[in-house]
């Protein structure tokens, strides 16, 4: 059997804001109904540690607790804080496990035994009979929506899971989701605030640079600035962090001599030069090629140039500038696993590392007491692409990897690289007047009666047969409902046109919030025939539009 977590093992030292905010989770949990809450607190400002009294609650009550994370990578430090709080691990279940850890695990928690588990998003539909508490570590993160197969939001059915089970469901994230925030003002779900850091810890200076005025050496990413800042903070002997959220060395390889670009075979996607295995892969479906030596198409040598920075790129320019300091390059790439994230965190902790360069995996959770620079090299990078959600998505992300600076008792700075320094997003960052940014985005999406005041729908139809999923589709758009309520765009070929060897089509389904959209689709839907060839997914409120 697993070993049982003890509440009353080692209680945290809590501020009076912290204490507060326990209390009530404590009376949530001891009442045993369905209350959602949000948990609304800075980086840096221990939410984890307040939550922690709520499972301390569930366990004295003998009650099972769940604890959702968005990735494996963070388990590992989360059983570090468990363990430290409680005596022992909870039971972890996600993908990383082998067959007879899982079997061991669903066994503890069918039973009872297991008292506290902490997942990935299947850790939602385990047979818990006691279950106490819910909680969403990092609500925020678009990765708990589900994009294969099923598509589900696993924060939604947490809350689903909450009301079925009768026990509180905890959504705790520094950056809320605007349809978060929307259920508050509903009055749906209870706000319990964090507003301040922990301790003596302060939240760091934000500033932008702007790359017109201030650009990096011609061929670099690095701009002056942002160079003397890490410069003096190395000089201190303290850490600093690097963000940009491209994996590879290069999103792009082309041959200077007649053009040529390298194209996936399975997908309309670049193939990205990864320079650490002298590979090129598609980050869509993982086709993977060695990198040649000479272009396939002109067969000239040594023309292959790269285009744009990835991380691996960004960490040879952080080599050439401090060759005496000791980089660590942090993306799903180099920590694919719960020990491979422990092994980081002891080299950080050790301080065998000087400058982190690390996609989105080094945004959420970490606590390195000695980073006090960040440095984000590209903030316009997430704003392309026509998202409804891109500038909420770069405001959390960049608030979230800001967040990792100055969280001991030593001051962070964090330096902005953007082209438009006056783009509301980065107006609110370096402000750091969150208030005003959601309000404005709230009021936009409200205008256009988008999600959380409308709804939109996708149906994605694919084939490996162009022919077939082009047809099909449009016979579902002919097929469309006219109906009050519901407006139908489309079908037009995907952003992605081709995705694993399957040609893609999508139709956007814009409703009403009150509009019955699912049963709509399934009436529509069922209405058109096609052939066995051609695959028709349909995604409820979707985060992906390619």
């Amino acid at each position: 059997p697993y070993p049982a977590p003890d509440p009353d093992h080692a209680p945290p030292e809590l501020s009076a804001e912290q204490a507060e905010v326990s209390a009530t989770l404590r009376t949530a949990v001891a009442g045993a109904a369905f209350r959602p809450f949000l948990l609304d607190g800075v980086t840096g400002s221990g939410k984890t540690e307040t939550y922690f009294e709520g499972v301390a609650e569930a366990i004295a009550g003998g009650h099972q607790t769940l604890v959702l994370l968005p990735e494996i990578a963070l388990t590992e430090p989360f059983l570090k804080r468990f363990h430290a709080r409680f005596g022992c691990e909870p039971v972890a279940w996600h993908s990383g496990l082998r067959q007879s850890q899982r079997r061991r695990a669903w066994r503890a928690i069918a039973s009872g035994d297991a008292k506290v588990v902490v997942g990935a998003r299947s850790a939602l539909f385990l047979p818990y009979p006691k279950l106490g508490l819910i909680v969403v570590d990092e609500a925020h993160e678009t990765s708990f929506k589900q994009e294969d197969g099923v598509h589900y939001h696993a924060r939604d059915v947490a809350v689903m899971r909450g009301m079925f089970e009768g026990c509180p469901v905890v959504l705790a994230t520094a950056t809320p989701a605007i349809e978060t925030r929307h259920q508050v003002a509903l009055g749906r779900y209870a706000e319990l605030k964090l507003p301040g850091r922990y301790g003596a810890a302060q939240m760091p200076a934000i500033e932008a640079i702007d790359l017109l005025r201030d650009p990096p050496p011609r061929g670099r990413w690095i701009a002056p600035t942002l160079s003397r800042a890490i410069d003096d903070t190395l000089g201190r002997g303290e850490q600093a962090l690097l963000f940009l959220n491209r994996r590879g060395y290069a999103p792009l390889t082309l041959c200077r001599t007649c053009g040529h670009r390298f194209q996936c075979p399975n997908c309309t996607a670049w193939m990205v030069e990864h320079r650490l295995i002298r590979r090129l892969a598609c980050h869509h479906c993982g086709h993977v090629m060695p990198t040649p030596r000479a272009c396939p198409e002109c067969k000239e040598e040594e023309s292959l140039v790269a285009c744009g920075p990835g991380v691996e790129r960004i960490a040879d320019e952080a080599a050439a500038l401090w060759p005496d300091a000791r980089i660590a390059i942090v993306t799903s790439d180099t920590i694919w696993s719960p020990a491979k994230a422990a092994e980081f965190v002891a080299r950080m902790e050790h301080r065998e590392i000087d400058i982190v360069v690390g996609t989105q995996l080094i945004t959420k959770g970490y606590h390195f007491p000695d980073l006090t620079l960040v440095g984000v090299i590209d903030a316009d990078l997430g704003l392309s692409g026509g998202d409804l959600r891109a500038a909420e998505r770069s405001f959390q992300q960049i608030m979230q990897v800001a967040g990792r600076a100055g969280r001991g008792d030593k001051p962070g700075h964090v330096y902005i690289q953007t082209h438009d320094p006056a783009a509301p997003v980065m107006q609110a960052l370096v402000s750091g007047d969150a208030e005003s940014f959601y309000a404005a985005e709230t009021e936009a999406r409200q205008d256009a009666d988008a999600p959380p005041f409308g709804r939109f729908a996708a149906i994605i139809v694919s084939s490996e047969d162009r022919d077939a999923a082009h047809d099909t589709a449009r016979a579902i758009g002919r097929a469309a409902p006219r109906v009050e309520g519901m407006d139908v765009f489309g079908p037009a070929p995907a952003p992605l046109s081709m995705l694993r060897g399957r040609h893609r089509f999508r139709l956007l389904v814009h409703a009403r919030r009150v509009f019955p959209v699912q049963e709509a689709i399934r009436d529509w839907l069922g209405g058109v025939d096609w052939p066995a060839k051609v695959r028709v997914a349909v995604d409820v409120d979707p985060y992906s539009f390619v």
